[in-house]
């Protein structure tokens, strides 16, 4: 089932068209991507799509009935609800329904009701209907996954009753997420849904967006996120939409040899042109051949010549070099604790390294790793412990909040303010590497995009020529040929590496160690990022055969080994007791089942006592059901709590 058409949709912005003749088309849980450069229009054509903007000619073609789903860049909640009020929201039809069928639940329960059997009848039925709705709606468990969807999105029980105006503006964004998620649109369209998520989170989303019931739109940067989710990669460039089927890496296997292939057609079209106008040059004049010259000519002229498969699109082209090497030895740090106003948001750090290390640091958000690297850098001072800087270290700082660019004047004054015994052709040249010419070097920096931004800063940090790099999500912002750009200069770069990122991708291929810190210390894992992955893998199968959970920071192995056997009994009688629940309320389900049907058994029609004694005991059953779904409720959340 198609439930989105795009035919001959264009759209122009002053004048230059942005999307020309684009066609797009989305079925039935399909896994769609949208890739591009930045500014090649892909947020335009989400926008389009949900209807937030309007094409200038075009058909957009969506099925009556089909719910589009939009979250664009960026939106976070703002609202004076708490958080749990907010999410429920999203359920104002089931509650409406909800309380619905408690009205009619006290109609049956009132003997008058049974006087008329018209009024009773329509009672029933209305009952009967509004129940099945309710249950295929998902009116029995749109708590628990509205409970599931938060702590996916790293909300717990605790922040349940927070106020949404009172929460960061990350916090806000992944609230926006998961309030779109629980509503379920058939077309779930989400524009870099990955911004502000750690590492844990990307993965629950991903497995959440595989099994999806609708269909999907995504535009993202983040390769490994594409890979794991979309099945069509829809690609923006040069004012088309082309299609691509398979995931990330199928595409850019397609796109290479497609590319490939339009070179050889491009450059056998060059050639055939000119020879085409080499024969008109030299034979228009002659009165012998001018009439062939002049068809020629024709010929030239109504020809469709292939455009060239580069195209006006460039790449940025840079290389990270030093003034000097550092030791061996380049910083280690000892029982660190770092954070903000003597609060620590993690303690026990012990780090070392060395040169030409690439260091990745990982770890959920708000443990501190932003905060780690400006503590390295002395842009504040540790809690406790100890940094050891080695010789010759010369940092280069990479901000992912772009807080190094201070000025407020122009592109060219940002670099030259900092570098004024530089000519200004070199500036020119410099920034010209990173993709600003012409005008682009007169614009203000308070008005550049987040990917200018970043290519900017990444251009004052290659000037610094430092032999230790700390970058803080240096990929933010880049769309996926930047990001591509970046990592071929990482590998070159002779120098030191650490960063904190959440790209997987990028981390794989950066980093030769990882480095998962947590509040209360930091592990050390010699490989990539799928390395730490399977470590952490073998660790958990290892914890589950001994049944204990070890723990790096431990002061005393037996005590915490105790403490998680009673937590693994905890585990297993909540289990049990879940378990129990759900048989008693299967069994009182099937029997409401039965009685209902005996309520409406036209043996029974005229017998006023005896429905009443069924809708008796359906009443009791259906009581004893809400108790016991309130203790399950009640059960889950311990379980939550205590994983």
């Amino acid at each position: 089932m198609i439930i989105l058409q795009v035919n001959g949709l264009t759209k122009s912005f002053s004048g230059t068209d942005i999307l020309t003749n684009v066609k797009l088309e989305v079925q039935h849980r399909d896994r769609v991507a949208l890739v591009g450069r930045n500014g090649a229009g892909k947020s335009t054509l989400l926008k389009i799509i949900a209807g937030e903007m309007t094409a200038d000619t075009g058909d957009l073609i969506v099925p009556k009935g089909v719910r589009i789903g939009y979250l664009e860049q960026h939106s976070g909640i703002n609202s004076t609800l708490t958080v749990w009020e907010e999410m429920m929201t999203v359920f104002k039809s089931l509650h409406l329904m909800e309380r619905r069928l408690r009205s009619l639940e006290g109609q049956m329960a009132d003997p008058t009701v049974y006087e008329d059997p018209v009024d009773y009848e329509r009672v029933m039925k209305e009952y009967d209907l509004l129940q099945i709705e309710f249950k295929d709606s998902g009116g029995y468990q749109y708590e628990s996954d509205t409970r599931s969807v938060l702590h996916g999105m790293r909300f717990y029980p605790e922040d349940y009753d927070k106020n949404v105006n009172l929460l960061s503006g990350g916090q806000k964004t992944r609230l926006a997420l998961a309030k779109m998620l629980l509503s379920k649109p058939d077309l779930l369209i989400l524009d870099e849904p990955t911004n502000h998520l750690d590492i844990e989170t990307l993965g629950w989303l991903e497995k959440y967006l595989v099994s999806y019931e609708g269909a999907i739109l995504i535009v993202s940067h983040d390769r490994y996120f594409l890979d794991e989710i979309v099945t069509i990669v829809y690609e923006v460039s040069r004012r088309k939409v082309m299609k691509y089927t398979g995931n990330y890496s199928a595409y850019l296997d397609e796109k290479a040899k497609n590319y490939e292939r339009d070179q050889k057609l491009f450059e056998r079209d060059v050639s055939e042109k000119a020879k085409l106008e080499d024969f008109i040059q030299k034979n228009i004049a002659r009165a012998s051949t001018s009439k062939m010259a002049k068809s020629r000519r024709k010929l030239l002229e109504r020809t469709d010549w292939m455009e060239s498969p580069d195209g006006d699109e460039k790449s940025a082209k840079f290389t990270f070099t030093i003034d000097r090497p550092s030791g061996n030895d380049v910083l280690a740090l000892d029982e660190v604790a770092v954070g903000y106003e003597e609060i620590p948001v993690s303690s026990g750090l012990d780090m070392h390294v060395y040169k030409q290390d690439r260091i990745a640091i990982i770890g959920p958000n708000g443990v501190g790793k932003s905060t780690l690297l400006k503590t390295i850098i002395k842009k504040q001072e540790p809690l406790s412990g100890k940094i050891r800087y080695g010789t010759n270290v010369q940092f280069g700082y990479y901000d992912q909040e772009q807080a190094t660019l201070i000025g407020n004047g122009t592109v060219l004054q940002e670099l030259w303010d900092d570098w004024p015994m530089m000519n200004e052709k070199d500036i020119r040249n410099v920034l010209g590497r990173f993709l600003f010419t012409g005008e682009d070097v007169e614009k203000n920096v308070t008005s550049l995009s987040g990917g200018e931004k970043a290519r900017l800063s990444l251009a004052k940090l290659m000037l610094k020529k430092s032999n230790t790099l700390i970058l803080d999500e240096p990929t933010n912002h880049l769309d996926l040929d930047s990001k591509e750009v970046l990592e071929n200069a990482l590998d070159d770069f002779p120098g030191t590496i650490l960063f904190v990122s959440h790209d997987r991708y990028f981390i794989n291929r950066i980093a030769t160690k990882v480095i998962d810190i947590s509040a209360s210390g930091a592990a050390e894992y010699l490989g990539d990022y799928d390395y730490f992955l399977e470590k952490k893998l073998e660790q958990k199968e290892l914890l589950a055969e001994s049944g204990t959970i070890q723990q790096t920071t431990t002061s005393s192995n037996e005590k915490k080994n105790e403490d998680n056997k009673e937590l693994k009994r905890q585990e297993r009688r909540l289990t049990r007791a879940i378990a129990e629940i759900e048989t008693q309320l299967s069994t009182y389900e099937t029997e409401m089942t039965a009685l209902q049907q005996e309520l409406v058994n036209p043996e029974f029609a005229d017998d006023h006592i005896k429905l009443m004694e069924l809708q008796a005991q359906i009443d009791a059953i259906q009581a004893e059901h809400d108790t016991k779904s309130e203790d399950w409720l009640s059960l889950q959340e311990e379980l939550e709590v205590l994983n």
